[in-house]
C-alpha cells in the first residue's frame, strides 16, 4: 500500500517538475526577446542622436 502511494506522489511531483520546467522556459524566452528588442531600439536612437 504504501508503494503504491509513493508513487503516486512522485508522479504528481514529476509532472508539476516538468510543466513548471516548461512555463518558465516559456516566460524567459519571451521577456529575453523583449529585452533585446528595446536594446535594439535605444542602440538606435542612441546612434540618430549621435549623428545630429
Amino acid at each position: 500500500m504504501l508503494a503504491k502511494s509513493w508513487k503516486k506522489i512522485c508522479l504528481v511531483i514529476l509532472i508539476i517538475a516538468c510543466l513548471w520546467n516548461i512555463v518558465s522556459k516559456i516566460i524567459y524566452k519571451v521577456s529575453f526577446e523583449e529585452t533585446i528588442k528595446n536594446l535594439q531600439e535605444e542602440e538606435k536612437q542612441e546612434h540618430i542622436n549621435n549623428t545630429n
